[in-house]
């Protein structure tokens, strides 16, 4: 529950963004029905790079080529199956330190001071 006794999605995903960006969390798990108002919550906290995954590929390229921090999750069509799956791409991958991955992440980090 969010502070300020609220548990719907979005008071809830901003939070767990917070604490990413805040560095209390290395990473972040977001979800809910669809995931996609998860993300978006996510991503409205500076310093957070959300990103909806619906499989194992999806999670990987996420971390490897977005350095993304948090993973979005549709609660609706993520099954316990696709979940680990999921979870073992995710946890299992770090981004990339090619000069052209890092640029594109330097330039997402650029967007959100208005640059």
């Amino acid at each position: 529950m969010a502070p300020g006794g609220r548990a719907d999605w979005a008071w809830c995903c901003s939070e767990a963004a917070r604490d990413v960006a805040a560095g209390r969390a290395d990473q972040g798990i977001v979800c809910c029905w669809t995931g996609t108002g998860a993300s978006i919550a996510a991503n409205k906290v500076p310093g957070v790079r959300a990103a909806l995954c619906v499989d194992a590929a999806t999670a990987a390229g996420a971390r490897t080529w977005n350095d993304a921090n948090v993973l979005a999750l549709s609660l609706r069509l993520t099954s316990r199956q696709i979940l680990t799956e999921i979870l073992d791409a995710w946890f299992s991958t770090g981004p990339s330190t090619a000069e052209d991955d890092r640029a594109n992440v330097d330039r997402l980090i650029d967007l959100e001071g208005g640059s």
